[in-house]
């Protein structure tokens, strides 16, 4: 049994807005009403040409964004890793948050991350991949006690590794930095996408840095724009704690990061693998 059985329905439900459909105009026109309630508007109210030009712009931007949006079923999955290989972000929940993803590979689209989150650059990404026998892929594993990390994943931690010289990681991600955070969240969606593409996924929180998470959408609305999908699953109820960071980069010891929705699960299977806490030397 892994840490995300262990934790399921813990926290308390928020209340969060889900998005509301928006009729626009151009909608009604399919059902031939629009053509007579424009003439109202333009000959009735006299409205300027221009004024009635910009409220059908309008139309086609609030369109376009909500068609952004889509369920996080498993049916759109593969357009998800399309826009990923064209270099796209793309908006994605996890098991914790809602987070922004891309190519981990594609240092366009890791640029692009840091530019919509307004987060230096100092500050490093984690990845996700699609399952926890990916991870010797882009990290050193085997100095872990066995079956340590398919104790703590699937499920809502971040495990901070060595990268290694084999790392499949491009270099250009989080330069200067010889570990990496790594999730394999409990959560099929995501999952199924980052073992489509193939690669690692870079992946951060759906937020303007400094700000509160999101549980749902609506909580980064203003950051829609930005992303090529946006892939709604409803209000996530583990709460806006987000994963639990633990460091294993040191043989035999752990260091707890971000205490996280799971900090209690996860020390205690640290201990069972005969773990210790890393104590700071002063």
């Amino acid at each position: 049994m892994n840490i995300a059985t262990r934790t399921a329905a813990q926290a308390p439900p928020l209340l969060c807005a889900r998005p509301v459909p928006i009729f626009s105009f151009r909608g009604v026109r399919k059902l031939g009403f629009v053509p007579q309630l424009k003439q109202s508007w333009r000959l009735n109210r006299k409205l300027p040409i221009n004024m009635a030009w910009s409220v059908e712009n309008s139309e086609v931007q609030v369109e376009s964004k909500i068609e952004a949006v889509r369920p996080a079923e498993d049916a759109f999955a593969a357009e998800a890793v399309e826009a990923l290989k064209a270099g796209k972000v793309i908006a994605v929940p996890t098991d914790t948050l809602y987070g922004f993803a891309c190519d981990a590979c594609s240092l366009e689209a890791v640029n692009r991350i840091y530019e919509i989150k307004g987060r230096k650059h100092t500050s490093p990404l984690a990845i996700c991949l699609g399952d926890v026998s990916d991870i010797e892929r882009f990290a050193v594993t085997d100095y872990l006690p066995r079956d340590l990390l398919d104790s703590l994943l699937p499920g809502p931690v971040t495990v901070v590794l060595k990268r290694g010289e084999s790392s499949l990681l491009e270099r250009s991600l989080n330069p200067g930095f010889y570990s990496i955070g790594v999730r394999v969240p409990d959560s099929n969606f995501i999952r199924l996408i980052a073992r489509s593409s193939g690669t690692a996924l870079a992946l951060t929180s759906a937020n303007l840095s400094g700000q509160s998470s999101s549980v749902c959408i609506k909580d980064f609305e203003d950051l829609w724009r930005h992303c090529a999908y946006v892939y709604d699953a409803g209000l996530l109820p583990s709460g806006r704690a987000g994963s639990t960071i633990v460091d294993l980069t040191v043989p035999s010891k752990y260091k707890i990061l971000r205490a996280g929705s799971a900090k209690e699960e996860t020390v205690a299977i640290l201990e069972k693998h005969f773990l210790v806490e890393e104590v700071n030397e002063r």
